[in-house]
């Protein structure tokens, strides 16, 4: 059946072109495995709830039709409003948001961090903007310019609530604007889109803009709501949709609430990280696998204005493509802040690839947090990100890194073992961390049956081919500091014993490597072989402080040691600083390359400047033959699908020939590369 909703119809009706439905919950409470719900032009002020999914050859599509805007949103307009003094207000009837008033529900869940103040999940918008939330009227007629927020003239635009048995009064600063005149919404339902039960399997929802959603913070350990996802469900296609304006997550492919729901800080007994590892296992026994779960594709979207992730997702992620999205603003406001905040914040991405997209101007553009394996990210551009453009953390690989264009202040972050990263662009910072008391599952290659699980000691990276860029006038001396692990805070010498993950960084390159083991170093197993062989124990480092080739060689044998990282053909520019192991490093004074952010005309413009520089540096082409395994995991570098690598295209998709230029474009001569963001 194909079923049209129209904001002329009724749902009385029989849901044809001719006679459709009034709205869209009446389409999706009937439809079937191979309907279609075509939606006509207008706004939608619902909570689209599917009650049936699809099937892999029949899915169920919900489309906006073509060339019409068609908007579903969580808020409702409010136009009763009364003046106080020099502000105004409305008192709101407790009955008109039904079982959900968003503004008696708090922000709250599991490594959500701000805990000094209350945030409510509901919002106030004028002229479709968000405002501030207060702590009081008195806030409210006196706000203060926020110090940490992306739009601090804005934020002057303040409200505050009060909800008690029977109404819900909104105080709010509009700054002089009228709220009579219809410009004013609030928040009334937790979703836009989003099945109330798990197994809607196989639902396609293209070409809406979708928005202000009262979404609650979504941890890795509990429900993990979105203004729009599948919930734990299968093979859903969330495509070219405009989605901002949701209070936490704007889509979600996590998790469900049965295998756990905030365990950590409700019940204030055992680790997080512990309850994580119970929710992985209850899930697994609970039919998490390829053949239930995930494999989802997300793409085309405009993702923004989302206070704590574009993207979210724990376990229902795995098997997934996100690809061609622009995700930006996210965390705009700096509100309040957690360990869930990113434009892509994943755990569990299982042979998950995320491509071609472009995220700026947020807390972390990627975050793969736990169980990153058979993961690869590549042809991405980020920029303007505030804490780091890609971070891998507790998680044992293989993930491959390639074709990036990493171009904020830091670039990648790793707690991690068994990264690759392969012909990027790297403008920024690399920081490295150890994490001796988490352990974390790996898995048996492109499955979710877990195959161990152990901690990190760091180290099994590779990097080829990649060019690392360091800004020209860099203030920054060549020495190594100490960064926090949330927005890279420089640690003072006695802060960095106390830090929660303390990570050393360098300036832009590979050199925060170089107390790190080598490829041609002894490895651990090698030590241990010849003590059984031999009874013999390796030499003991000198007492000379300064013999640099005694300590480290000693240490690589450690138990707690990094692993030995492989390093070699990498260009440097202006004064970017190479692994001292490397082989092959190409070391300049000056650079090859330029790039620009033109913001205003939402462009990345790269200027090739000396191309002799990169062609000289050209070198074999890199494969799975030459990337090989993960160490813990035992899983070679490959694709998802199980199929080998072989990086003999470029970033605009051109052939390498037989000998590969370092960085994402195969170099044959000056060039410009413009790359927009729309």
């Amino acid at each position: 059946m194909h079923y049209h909703v129209s904001k002329n119809g009724s749902d009385f009706n029989q849901g044809t072109e001719e006679q459709p439905f009034l709205t869209i919950s009446q389409a999706a409470y009937i439809a079937k495995p191979g309907d279609t719900v075509t939606v006509h032009e207008g706004i939608y002020r619902e909570w689209v709830s599917p009650k049936s999914g699809g099937t892999a050859t029949q899915p169920i599509v919900y489309q906006a039709a073509e060339g019409e805007d068609v908007t579903i949103t969580g808020a409702e307009v409010i136009t009763e409003w009364e003046k106080d003094g020099d502000i105004w207000k409305t008192v709101i009837d407790n009955k008109f948001f039904g079982r959900f008033n968003p503004y008696n529900e708090v922000v709250f869940g599991d490594w959500l961090f701000t805990r000094d103040r209350v945030f409510h999940l509901g919002e106030v918008y004028l002229d479709g903007r968000a405002m501030y939330e207060q702590v009081s009227v008195e806030a409210v007629r006196h706000p203060e310019k926020s110090k940490t927020s992306f739009e601090p003239e804005f934020s002057v635009y303040a409200w505050y609530s009060e909800v008690d048995d029977d109404q819900t009064t909104i105080y709010a600063n509009f700054q002089g604007a009228d709220p009579r005149e219809g410009n004013v919404e609030i928040n009334t339902r937790r979703f836009c889109f989003w099945p109330e039960n798990p197994g809607r399997n196989y639902i396609t929802v293209r070409g809406f803009t979708m928005k202000q959603a009262a979404t609650q913070w979504a941890p890795p350990t509990a429900l993990q709501e979105g203004l729009i996802g599948p919930h734990w469900s299968k093979g859903w296609v969330i495509e070219n949709n405009i989605i901002s304006d949701s209070r936490n997550v704007g889509i979600s492919l996590g998790k469900e609430e049965s295998t756990g729901q905030n365990e950590w800080t409700t019940l204030f007994t055992k680790m997080g990280h512990q309850r994580e590892q119970e929710v992985i296992f209850r899930a697994i026994n609970n039919g998490w696998n390829k053949d239930n779960i995930g494999s989802h594709i997300v793409r085309n979207n405009k993702i923004f204005n989302c206070g704590q992730a574009g993207i979210v997702g724990h376990l229902g992620c795995a098997f997934s493509i996100i690809e061609n999205n622009h995700i930006y603003d996210t965390r705009k406001k700096r509100e309040f802040e957690g360990a869930e905040v990113g434009g892509i914040k994943l755990h569990a991405a299982i042979d998950t690839i995320i491509r071609n997209n472009v995220i700026h101007d947020s807390f972390r553009g990627v975050w793969l947090d736990w169980q990153s394996q058979g993961t690869r990210v590549n042809n991405n551009l980020m920029f303007g990100n505030d804490s780091e453009d890609i971070l891998v953390e507790v998680s044992h690989g293989p993930t491959m890194i390639d074709h990036n264009i990493l171009l904020s202040n830091y670039a990648f972050k790793t707690l991690s073992h068994s990264s690759a990263l392969v012909h990027n662009l790297v403008a920024g910072a690399i920081s490295i961390g150890n994490e001796l008391n988490r352990h974390t599952p790996y898995h048996v290659p492109h499955s979710t049956a877990v195959a161990g699980m152990t901690r990190f000691t760091g180290g099994d990276d590779r990097f080829y081919n990649n060019i690392f860029l360091r800004p020209k006038d860099d203030p920054r001396t060549d020495e190594p500091i100490y960064v926090s692990f949330f927005g890279n805070d420089v640690l003072k010498e006695d802060e960095v014993e106390n830090a929660l993950a303390p990570f050393l960084s360098y300036p832009v390159g590979t050199a925060v490597f170089n107390d790190y083991p080598g490829a041609d170093d002894e490895k651990p197993w090698e030590r241990m072989r010849k003590f059984f062989e031999t009874g013999e124990e390796p030499a003991k480092p000198t007492e000379n402080e300064a013999d640099e080739e005694a300590k480290p060689a000693y240490a690589s044998l450690s138990k707690d040691a990094p692993l030995a990282i492989y390093v070699e053909n990498n260009v440097y520019f202006n004064r970017a600083l190479a692994y001292k192991k490397e082989n092959g490093a190409k070391l300049f004074d000056d650079s090859a390359l330029e790039f620009t952010i033109d913001r205003d005309n939402k462009k990345v413009v790269i200027d090739i400047t000396k191309p002799e520089l990169l062609e000289e540096s050209a070198a074999d082409i890199i494969d799975t033959a030459k990337l090989g395994f993960g160490f813990h995991t035992e899983q070679l570098f490959e694709k998802p699908d199980g199929s080998p690598y072989r990086f003999d295209t470029d970033f605009e998709g051109n052939s390498r020939g037989d000998r590969a230029v370092p960085g994402p474009f195969q170099v044959t001569g000056e060039k410009q590369i413009e790359i927009s963001f729309e």
